[in-house]
């Protein structure tokens, strides 16, 4: 897996194709984000991991629609910006619910932000193991 770090762009694809991805974590745009520093992209996904689950426990313990979103905003910047796409996305739709909407499918949202971000860790871990 630590040579699919090296990737680049696919000629042809289209920036649809690209979130379309079958892996977790899109690394062509972890690439192209971090300029190819490899270094810099083991900070940003260990950074994403931590940070992951301080926003998910932010989501479990909002008592507001304001914290709700707050929290939700801060993980979709975080997984759109490794390429973590299907966590990004999860929490794109959580951060739309508010009022009765929030109340009714809170639990629906947050489980599908769990397992998304699990899905991009246990990815991550993978190549970070490689290198």
């Amino acid at each position: 897996m630590a040579s699919e770090l090296a990737t680049w762009d696919v000629p042809g694809q289209s920036s649809e194709g690209r979130k379309a991805s079958s892996r977790p974590v899109d690394l062509v745009h972890l690439s192209r984000y971090t300029l190819g520093e490899r270094e810099l992209e083991r900070e940003v996904l260990e950074l994403f991991c931590s940070q992951s689950l301080l926003y998910i426990e932010r989501l479990r313990e909002a008592k507001s629609d304001k914290d709700w979103k707050d929290a939700a905003h801060s993980l979709k910047g975080s997984a759109q910006a490794i390429g973590a796409w299907r966590a990004g996305d999860a929490a794109e739709r959580a951060e739309a619910l508010s009022g009765d909407a929030l109340a009714e499918f809170r639990a629906v949202r947050l489980s599908e932000i769990e397992s998304s971000v699990r899905e991009a860790e246990t990815y991550i871990d993978g190549l970070l193991s490689d290198r």
